[in-house]
């Protein structure tokens, strides 16, 4: 009954968060592109090997949307790309920061963070990167989701990349919970396994729950996207991982929760900076407009102050 109680909580916060009728269109926009799904080998590079007759994956992308605790409608999305051929470096990495008015509902992720994600993309290919990314991972889950079409696989439809699943959290979906996937891992046959099938009761395999590193404690939850086979799916996310949360995953959380940081201390500093203008020092219709756009001034301005502060000490 676990797996049950959480779908009926879902659909009851979905309610909660937006109208029927809404949820109706996005159920029927899932569905349209849940069919346009391809959940085998489908691009022209081999994993690396010593075969060089074969263009080989290189370039690996992991994109994260993190939101401001302060303002929970202010988000921040990172792509970020590594580089295979040289110990994961770092090649690429590009940020939106946004407010966002579309709200979380449980089932129905992608509605509010796959623009943010096909914006940075269509960004990058727009400039004719040469590190645009061969295989994307996503912080979400894939076909591992109660309507079978994940963020993962959603963003895989729309941008027309092999993309990866990647859930920290398991989705109850098709009888499988959180504590039978406990089980099945400390069970005796399983304990020096890093992964388990995740087979429905209906026979359908959803995906796997993967030990990434030895020292792991709990599982990730790997799931086809688009355009890739489980197989090259697990076989790709075991390459590109250090520590439990595979690498491109893992660079894109971190340099988002840095960069909307940086830009909260932006934000904060300018609207002090513009408050402490008088009236009688610039007239109402400039100060409307410093406001209106802080953002493009806000690093002028505490350029601006910096000078001045040092200019202060030397006299």
């Amino acid at each position: 009954m676990e797996g049950v109680n959480e779908k009926e909580n879902e659909e009851v916060e979905a309610q909660k968060h937006s109208g029927p009728s809404e949820l109706g269109k996005w159920a029927e926009i899932q569905d349209m592109l849940k069919k346009r799904v391809i959940t085998e080998d489908d691009f022209p590079w081999r994993l690396p090997s010593s075969q060089a007759q074969h263009q080989q994956l290189r370039y690996v992308g992991g994109v994260d949307v993190c939101f401001s605790k302060e303002e929970p409608s202010m988000a921040c999305g990172s792509l970020v790309v590594l580089d295979l051929h040289h110990a994961l470096r770092l090649v690429h990495q590009c940020y939106t920061v946004l407010t966002l008015d579309v709200p979380y509902v449980p089932g129905f992720l992608a509605f509010r963070e796959a623009p943010i994600l096909v914006h940075l993309l269509e960004k990058m290919k727009s400039t004719a990167s040469p590190f645009y990314p061969q295989v994307l991972m996503v912080d979400g889950n894939g076909l591992l989701h109660p309507r079978g079409f994940g963020l993962a696989s959603h963003l895989g439809v729309l941008a027309n990349l092999p993309t990866i699943g990647i859930g920290k959290n398991l989705h109850h979906v098709d009888g499988l919970t959180r504590s039978g996937v406990k089980e099945l891992f400390e069970a005796e046959e399983n304990r020096t396994k890093d992964l388990i099938t995740l087979r429905g009761s209906s026979g359908f395999i959803w995906g796997v729950a993967m030990r990434s590193t030895q020292s792991s404690l709990k599982p990730l939850f790997v799931s086809i996207g688009h355009r890739i086979s489980l197989d090259t799916a697990i076989k790709v996310v075991k390459m590109t991982c250090k520590f439990r949360v595979p690498e491109p995953i893992r660079q894109a959380d971190i340099r988002s929760r840095e960069h909307l940081h940086k830009h909260q201390i932006g934000r904060t500093y300018w609207w002090q900076y513009v408050g402490q203008i008088s009236c009688s020092e610039v007239p109402d219709f400039v100060r409307s407009y410093l406001v209106q756009h802080f953002i493009r001034f806000s690093k002028l301005f505490q350029k601006l102050s910096t000078l001045r502060r040092e200019t202060q000490t030397q006299y």
